[in-house]
């Protein structure tokens, strides 16, 4: 079988790109195309979240969450840096406003330390020494935690790609997937496209890819949305950075936090509700075939009977705007339902097995160079929400080296 390209990579948000830069960055002359559905990269995930640079203070040591944020952090202020994209070290506050989420914060704090960051608890006068309006008991400060403008991050990828030779090839979704021993086949309405390996980057639509594929993912893609709002202009010197609750670590959200943006806006949010579309980016978008899968995924049930009480206090706050800023209050008392102003939504592509496990870390599946049994010709992304983006860079040389490997292995 004649190849157009050796790696053709499904997906054109900031992992399917920063896949795309790093294989032309560390393996010079492999050729590289980027197929993206839409007529823009960065258009779901990557340009619809609050640009936040993570520390890692969340994640489990040990996992590759924890492994790869840590670094990335301090990596992409660096690539922001030498490419002179907007970007912020700005600090960050998680703040706990009742007694009973102190061990929470507590166990933060020592998850923290064991994943090497830097922090400083604080009681209630420290709090409202970097934030005066935000009221809480206690809290932590994270100083390596940042801001950027990831949209921008995603296009700079693409275009360092493509200035060693990757296509980027927009408006142009997968119809179809063909899998022989020499190569695959992936069919578009611009014709087929023919590669050595196939690399999964789809986010939202990963579990679909991998299945059109031939490989069973093991997992679905149940999507949430994340409803944010903004503080009016006149009222965006409330918040000077960074400010999050303590989160509910039965849940792999973060809660309705405060997030000052490299622009000057103030994001507040988001909430996590069920999407009734994998873009469904309001509750008038209903897609009829993303509805039925997940309605048929028994992992989906087995969520709603774990969380349901988590679940209806997030519905309540996406249906009354009184009871969202009554969450906001808990942290920034001086805050009104007028001062909060409606801002874009994003949708968490979260993948869950079969039992109703949410993944907590990020997932890769296909060809693994330590696994002689693993699929050949594929490699997928099949899980990685937050802090996907800080760690963008490290995710690419990954997901680069098991392509690379796959090329290797014929």
């Amino acid at each position: 079988m004649e190849h157009d390209v050796e790696v053709l990579v499904v997906g054109g948000g900031i992992v399917g790109l920063s896949t795309a830069y790093a294989l032309t960055r560390e393996h010079p002359g492999t050729r590289v195309a980027v197929l993206e559905k839409e007529s823009a990269p960065a258009a779901h995930q990557t340009g619809r979240n609050s640009g936040v640079i993570h520390s890692g203070v969340y994640y489990r040591p040990g996992s590759l969450k924890a492994a790869y944020a840590t670094g990335g952090a301090r990596e992409m202020v660096a690539f922001c840096r030498e490419q002179g994209i907007a970007h912020e070290v700005t600090g960050k506050l998680i703040v706990a406003t009742d007694r009973a989420e102190l061990p929470r914060l507590a166990a933060l704090a020592e998850r923290g330390r064991a994943n090497g960051i830097p922090l400083v608890e604080l009681d209630p006068a420290g709090i409202r020494g970097y934030e005066p309006e935000v009221t809480g008991i206690a809290g932590l400060h994270l100083a390596t935690t940042g801001i950027c403008d990831y949209p921008e991050v995603a296009r700079r990828y693409a275009a360092l790609a493509g200035e060693r030779g990757a296509e980027l090839r927009l408006n142009t979704p997968v119809l179809d997937i063909a899998r022989r021993p020499d190569g695959v086949t992936v069919t578009t309405p611009h014709g087929e496209v023919r590669c050595a390996v196939l690399v999964n980057c789809a986010g939202l639509h990963s579990d679909r890819i991998a299945r059109l594929a031939g490989d069973d993912p093991g997992v679905r893609i149940v999507p949430f949305r994340g409803e944010y709002y903004e503080l009016a202009e006149e009222r965006r010197k409330l918040v000077r950075g960074l400010v999050y609750p303590v989160p509910d670590p039965a849940f792999p959200f973060l809660g309705v936090h405060l997030t000052r943006g490299v622009h000057g806006d103030v994001h507040v949010g988001p909430n996590a509700v069920p999407a009734l579309a994998r873009e469904g980016y309001d509750w008038r978008t209903l897609n009829v075939r993303d509805l039925a899968e997940t309605a048929r995924f028994p992992g989906t049930w087995t969520i709603a009977r774990r969380h349901w009480r988590y679940e209806l206090g997030e519905l309540r706050r996406s249906l009354s705007k009184r009871a969202f800023t009554a969450a906001v209050r808990r942290l920034l008392p001086a805050v009104t339902e007028a001062d909060l102003v409606p801002a874009t939504a994003g949708v968490r592509a979260q993948a869950v097995a079969r039992d109703g496990t949410l993944l907590d870390d990020f997932a890769f599946a296909g060809f693994d160079p330590a696994d002689p049994r693993s699929p050949r010709r594929t490699v997928h992304v099949l899980n990685a929400p937050s802090p996907a983006a800080t760690a963008s860079l490290g995710i690419g040389r990954e997901v680069a080296r098991r392509a690379v490997a796959a090329l290797r292995a014929g």
